[in-house]
């Protein structure tokens, strides 16, 4: 029998994509890749204050969830790119709207920080 399930259970597996939107890494590389494929260091590079052992362990988690594919191309030096999979991409749209509220919202977002550091 399949259980419904319900991410207020900790040991719900939903927690696990959960965890992964809520990780801003992995919320920037997936917005990266909505555009098509990029190379490690590309992204490295677009990504500001993110170290290369992050941006790896970051890829990992994305690939071994099914959100992104790692290929690898036998050139010298090799070169890998990486890129959102089907599954990826249904969850890209859902990630993108999240940067275009924080866009839209930061204004306000950052009006109630300082309102509540004065009153605070």
């Amino acid at each position: 029998m399949l259980h419904r399930p319900d991410p207020f259970n900790a040991r719900c597996p939903t927690r696990l994509v959960l965890d992964r939107v809520g990780d801003k890494w992995a919320v920037l590389v997936m917005i990266l890749l909505e555009d098509g494929p990029l190379r490690f260091n590309a992204l490295r590079r677009r990504i500001e204050n993110i170290s290369q052992k992050m941006l790896s362990q970051t890829l990992k988690s994305l690939e071994r969830d099914g959100l992104v594919t790692r290929t690898v191309y036998p050139t010298v030096p090799v070169t890998v790119e990486y890129a959102l999979t089907d599954l990826g991409r249904t969850l890209s749209a859902t990630v993108d709207a999240l940067r275009v509220w924080a866009e839209t919202h930061i204004g306000e977002v950052v009006a109630a920080q300082e309102r509540y550091d004065r009153t605070g």
